[in-house]
């Protein structure tokens, strides 16, 4: 008879949470721009950081990787955007939605907005409808309409002009706090109030549905959810120890159709949960969550 195989030993998970943190101080290093109430414009403005962090927000030392790529289309008329695509393509390939669950300080927001005490909405055909408005998001706001706008030589970063929370958060509260920046609230209009309400209704949302904003509304999400499948992080089944008990995705919180896909910000739950212990998630050879399998890793299936 064969023998039953065994579970293998996990090793102590890395914490996301820390790897969160740390991104998010990392992406704000420049502490004194909320004490002088001014943006940063040193030389690492010109480089994107990973996650969604608003290049107005005083302490961002580096530019918002979505709002690059929308000022890159809006001057597309005039120049290539060859430097934003490629860094986009680069964070895509290498890390693909790790981004998501690990380095990103809006994801980092609703998850802690999620845990204050109250009645949870769990994942349901709803919610899974919803979460292919973002790609609806990415094509209209950050693509189509900064494209027509850059026809007749007028930049328009649609998302960010209309939509980003973390826009409002980090760069226009984060301003017009600041005593000396009275002329920034004298100028405040309908816009700006529109923006701070939807704000307002997307991090309600967010403490009654796990990181609602991502899974719905992220256009940023959405560009690396294309790229999952040819991302080197990643998370791997291994086939030979799988057996199709459905844990991975009851526990799962987000709207996943199969461990690993596009919707998948690869926080490790499903790893933790696997009584097999036939999942883990891997940035290239380091393993962030689950038991490590190196020496059968040809067996395993990165999905």
């Amino acid at each position: 008879m064969e023998e039953k195989k065994k579970r293998p030993s996990v090793r102590k998970p890395i914490s996301r949470r820390f790897v969160q943190v740390y991104a998010a101080v990392l992406y704000n290093a420049h502490i004194r721009g909320f004490a002088e109430g001014t943006i940063y414009r040193g030389p690492l403005k010109t480089v994107c950081v990973p996650g969604l962090n608003c290049y107005s927000c005083p302490a961002a030392v580096g530019a918002c990787p979505l709002g690059a790529l929308q000022n890159a289309v809006g001057a597309s008329a005039s120049r290539p955007a060859f430097y934003v695509i490629g860094t986009l393509l680069l964070f895509g390939l290498l890390l693909g939605r790790l981004i998501c669950g690990w380095a990103c300080p809006v994801g980092l927001i609703q998850e802690l907005l999620y845990k204050i005490p109250g009645k949870k909405l769990k994942k349901n055909r709803a919610t899974r409808r919803l979460s292919y408005l973002k790609y609806g998001i990415l094509a209209v706001f950050v693509l189509i309409i900064p494209g027509i706008y850059a026809l007749r030589r007028v930049p328009l970063p649609a998302f960010c002009k209309y939509i980003c929370p973390a826009g409002t958060l980090e760069g226009a509260l984060g301003l017009m706090l600041h005593p000396k920046n009275g002329d920034l609230r004298a100028l405040a209009g309908g816009l700006f109030f529109w923006k701070l309400g939807l704000m307002v209704l997307i991090f309600a949302a967010c403490v009654f549905v796990f990181r609602a904003f991502c899974r719905f509304l992220c256009p940023l999400g959405a560009l690396y959810g294309l790229m999952t499948k040819l991302a080197l992080a990643g998370v791997r089944v291994d086939r030979d120890r799988c057996v199709d008990c459905g844990a991975c995705l009851r526990i799962c919180p987000v709207d996943i159709r199969s461990v690993g896909d596009r919707e998948c910000v690869r926080c490790g739950k499903c790893a933790e949960i696997c009584p097999c212990g036939a999942i883990t998630v891997r940035a290239g050879k380091l393993v962030l969550a689950g038991p490590d399998l190196s020496p059968g890793a040809e067996g395993g299936r990165r999905t």
